[in-house]
Formats: structure tokens, C-alpha cells, sequence
């Protein structure tokens, strides 16, 4: 790691809520130990067990979108503080139930779906909140810090919480957990940012509208959530079914399966700390190839290698290949989206992360409860294997060259009627020559992604019936405000690159009309 990489630490504002962020995540998996400890104490069955990651991650499931736009719609420093505090009250209330001996599995994992919503609230918000923290040129090595934070949490959080089970029982860590959220909301509380977001909202519902518009039109972003699908429902076996190995092929109590959690954690440290070293020698899609087949040897050994220390030494390149795959995906989104959706994009990269994890996480445990251990490994190996090598097929695409900064090169439409509330139709007519009608056409597939991309709900091409050198396209934008949010930051230097190319298709600039709706 460069001396660069630690840059954003210099800065008084996020080097405080990143170390309360790193105490929230370690306290977030003591929270998880323990939680899944208890159930194997007290329910003995696989599928409880392994519902305590569905009970976590399938509240970021449903509400990370709304989450995200929360983000880009209100004071975010008041949205994260209000979560926190909201999250030690939880907390609070897990810790007593669980102290006096009153805490069953059912509600156990109630509170854990409870506190799986506040932080589906928090992971979109602190993201969309770091620009405001740093310079635009540090945000790579914000982005990187984050990616240490969860994996130093990962390494640290469980070897603590199995020590501290083992000497004075779960109360405790979620005491803990319950702790790290007061200290965040305390540094937030203490936090006053310098600027706030300017400019007028969008509306809570157009924004979670037109955050899933963007995602569903964007060929990157949807190849980049496939690939991490594929990679996280596999994976999800080896957190959902590592308590079980411990337990039942191992012989661990809580302690031992702290250590093999940590030992993972520290795995995936080295892998963030080698990660630019293997980006130079390989490319993005090589190190998927490379860090699926690990994981896949990973899943397969650890029900057959018979000792606690060779299943630590296996776990050591679990970590680093689960962070070679999210860390490079999770820059992929990062470097890919623009501001203005940045939050819901994220969020959304966050569902199919959580999501992922979710659905996998019970799957794999209801096929345990069905075949054991070893052949659920089994299948969970062969099937990331399998979603590995159809990198041939759907790799990553290549981003490098587009251009991803805002660009403003519509000129201000000018009305003679006030818009009304209803959607708008923007016509567009292009003169084309014969010759040039097929690349004008293929030209135009590009800008239709774009429009989509950016508030229209409806797109289409067609030509005059009287005039055959005459192309019309035609968009429904929902409402005149999102038409100008259009003119006024939505795209991108590579929409204004495809929209260029199919203008130097065409004979003459187009004519372009807004059409209001007439009730």
C-alpha cells in the first residue's frame, strides 16, 4: 500500500468517522459471532444457524434503494446520526433480553433483521457522505480505506467476540456492538460539515425511480452486479456453514471459530494490501478467473483437511480471493457511476450483495440440514466454479475510456407555455442520407441507452412515412423538472461522445420540439 493510499487520514473530519465506522463494523461482527453461537447453543439445527446472515442482510435487500435515496434527498450527516441513535436503542434492548436469560431464537433474530435496517440505511449514506470529506482526487483511496475498514472489522470483530463468549457469554458483545453505535452517533454529533447539499431534491419517489431507470439501462452496471452475484451466492456457504465446520468437524467452541473467522479477516487484509501489485500484473477479469477457482479450492478442502491449522492456513486465501473479487467490482461501480446516482447505484450494488448472500446463506444451510456438510461443499465449490468460468461469456466490460465526468451541452429550452405537471415528449427530427441510415441507426441504439439512463420512461426511432431521409426520435420524460435535470447535470462526457457520433451521422442538426402534456 502507498503512502497515498492513506491520504484521506490526514483529514481531521474523516479520520474520525472512519476509526467510529471501523468500531461500528468490528462491534457488527461480534454481534454476528454471537448471534450465531447462541443459536448453535441453543437450537442445534443447521438452517437457524445459518438464517442469522439471511436476518442481517435481507433488510439491505429491501430497503437500500430507499436508502440510497434518502441519501441524495436529505441532510445526510442527520440521517446517519438519527440511525445510530435509533440502532443503540435496538441494541440496548438486545443486550438486556439476552443478559437475563429472556432472549429466544425467534426474537433473536427479529432484532437482528432490525439492526440489518439500520445498516442497510448507514452503507449507501456514509458512501454518498465521503465526497463531501475528501478531495475528489483522494476518493480511490477513501474507497480503499473503506474496503481495510470491513476487513481489518473481519479480522479483529470475531477473534474478540469468541474470546468473550467464552469467558463471560453473548450479553457481553452485544453490550459491545451496542457501544460502537453510541460512539458513532457521538463523532456524527460532533460533526459539522462545511458545506450541505445545494440545489432542489428530487422527489423521494421519482429518485428511487429513476436510480432503478439508471441500473436497468446500463449494460456496465448490470454486468457488474452478474459477476458478483455469481461470485457471492457460493461464497455466502463458507460464512453461513463456518460455524458448523468449527463446531462439528473441528471440535471448537466459540474461541475457535473466532480464530477462523480472524483468520480470513487477515487474509483479506493482505489480499487489499497485495490487491494494486496483482491489478498491475493482471487484468480485471483475470483476477475474477484467478480468485474464483481459490475460492472454489477453498470450499472443497475445508471438509476434507483434518486439523484446525491447516483449515486456518486455508482460510488465509479465502479472504484474500473474497477481496480481490468485491473490492475490484466495488471500484468498478465506483469509478463507472456518476454523482447524481452515485448513492442509489450503490445501493443497489448492495442489494445483490446482501441479497446474494441471503438467499445463499439459507440455501446452503437447508441443504446441510439435507446432505451434511461435506456435500453441500461440495456443490457450493462446483457451483462458484462453474459462475467462474462464464467469465468467457459475460466478462467485466472495459471502462477505461469513457469519459465519466458531468457534462452540460444541451442548450436552455425555451418555452412559450408554463409545463405542466404531466410527463413531456421531446422530439427530435434528424436529416440523414440514404448511405448513412444503417450507422445512424446502430449510432442511435447508444443514445436510447442514454436517454433511458437519465429520466426517460419511453424511447423510440422512427422515419417520416413522407419524407424517407427524415429520422424522429421521440422520449417521455415523467415531468418537466426531470427533463431539466437532464439539461443540468445527468450526463456524462460519454453521452455527449454517443450523442456527438450519431449527430455526425445526420446531414443537419436536428429540430428538436418539447411537447407538454395538454391536460
Amino acid at each position: 500500500m502507498t503512502d497515498s493510499a492513506w491520504a484521506p487520514l490526514r483529514i481531521a473530519a474523516f479520520r474520525s468517522l472512519w476509526l467510529a465506522l471501523l468500531a461500528s463494523n468490528i462491534g457488527t461482527w461480534m454481534q454476528t459471532v454471537g448471534a450465531q453461537w447462541l443459536l448453535v447453543e441453543e437450537s442445534g439445527t443447521d438452517t437457524l444457524v445459518a438464517v442469522v446472515q439471511t436476518a442481517s442482510t435481507l433488510p439491505i435487500v429491501l430497503l437500500a434503494l430507499p436508502a440510497g435515496a434518502l441519501a441524495d434527498t436529505f441532510d445526510r450527516r442527520r440521517l446517519l446520526l438519527a440511525v445510530q441513535v435509533f440502532l443503540t436503542g435496538v441494541g440496548v434492548l438486545l443486550t438486556v433480553l439476552t443478559v437475563t436469560d429472556r432472549m429466544q431464537p425467534a426474537l433473536l433474530l427479529t432484532l437482528t433483521f432490525v439492526l440489518g435496517a439500520g445498516q442497510a440505511v448507514t452503507g449507501p449514506t456514509w458512501q454518498s457522505v465521503i465526497p463531501e470529506l475528501v478531495p475528489r482526487s483522494q476518493l480511490p483511496s477513501a474507497s480503499a480505506l473503506g474496503a481495510i475498514s470491513m476487513n481489518l472489522a473481519r479480522a479483529v470483530g470475531p477473534a474478540v467476540a469468541g474470546l468473550l463468549i467464552a469467558q463471560t457469554g453473548t450479553g457481553v458483545v452485544f453490550g459491545l456492538n451496542t457501544l460502537s453505535f453510541a460512539v458513532f452517533a457521538l463523532v456524527l454529533w460532533r460533526w459539522r460539515p462545511a458545506s450541505s447539499l445545494t440545489g432542489d431534491p428530487e422527489p423521494f419517489g421519482a429518485a428511487v425511480r429513476s436510480g432503478s431507470r439508471y441500473v436497468r439501462h446500463s449494460p456496465v452496471v448490470r454486468r457488474i452486479l452478474l459477476r458478483a452475484g455469481l461470485f457471492l451466492v457460493p461464497g455466502s456457504a463458507l460464512w453461513a456453514l463456518l460455524p458448523l465446520v468449527a463446531s462439528r468437524r473441528l471440535g471448537l467452541g466459540s474461541g475457535g471459530y473466532g480464530v477462523l473467522l480472524a483468520a480470513v479477516g487477515i487474509g483479506a487484509v493482505l489480499g487489499a494490501l497485495l490487491l494494486p501489485r496483482m491489478r498491475d500484473r493482471w487484468t480485471l477479469n483475470r483476477l475474477l478467473l484467478i480468485a474464483g477457482v481459490v475460492f472454489a479450492l477453498v470450499l472443497a478442502l475445508l471438509v476434507a483437511v483434518p486439523s484446525t491449522l491447516l483449515v486456518v492456513a486455508v482460510l488465509l486465501p479465502a479472504g484474500i480471493a473474497w477481496v480481490m473479487v468485491l473490492s475490484s467490482v466495488n471500484a468498478a461501480m465506483q469509478l463507472f457511476l456518476p454523482n447524481w446516482v452515485r448513492a442509489r447505484g450503490l445501493a443497489v450494488y448492495q442489494i445483490v450483495f446482501a441479497g446474494s448472500q441471503a438467499a445463499g446463506a439459507l440455501a446452503w444451510g437447508v441443504l446441510s440440514d439435507l446432505l451434511g456438510l461435506g456435500p453441500t461443499h461440495l456443490i457450493a465449490a462446483a457451483l462458484m466454479l462453474a459462475g467462474t468460468l462464464t467469465l468467457r461469456w459475460w466478462p467485466l466490460l472495459d471502462t477505461s475510456g469513457m469519459n465519466r465526468e458531468p457534462a452540460v451541452y444541451w442548450p436552455e429550452p425555451h418555452l412559450t407555455l408554463d409545463p405542466s405537471s404531466g410527463p413531456v415528449l421531446v422530439i427530435a427530427r434528424y436529416p440523414v442520407d440514404a448511405a448513412r441510415s444503417p450507422a445512424f441507426v446502430a449510432a442511435m441504439e447508444r443514445v436510447r441507452l442514454s436517454r433511458l439512463r437519465t429520466g426517460a420512461v419511453r424511447w423510440g426511432l422512427f422515419r417520416d412515412g413522407s419524407d424517407p431521409g427524415s429520422y424522429v426520435e421521440a422520449y417521455v420524460v415523467p415531468s418537466w423538472d426531470e427533463h431539466l435535470r437532464q439539461h443540468s447535470g445527468r450526463l456524462t462526457g460519454s453521452d455527449q461522445e454517443a450523442e456527438e457520433l450519431a449527430r455526425s451521422l445526420a446531414s443537419g442538426p436536428p429540430s428538436v420540439s418539447h411537447l407538454l402534456s395538454a391536460r
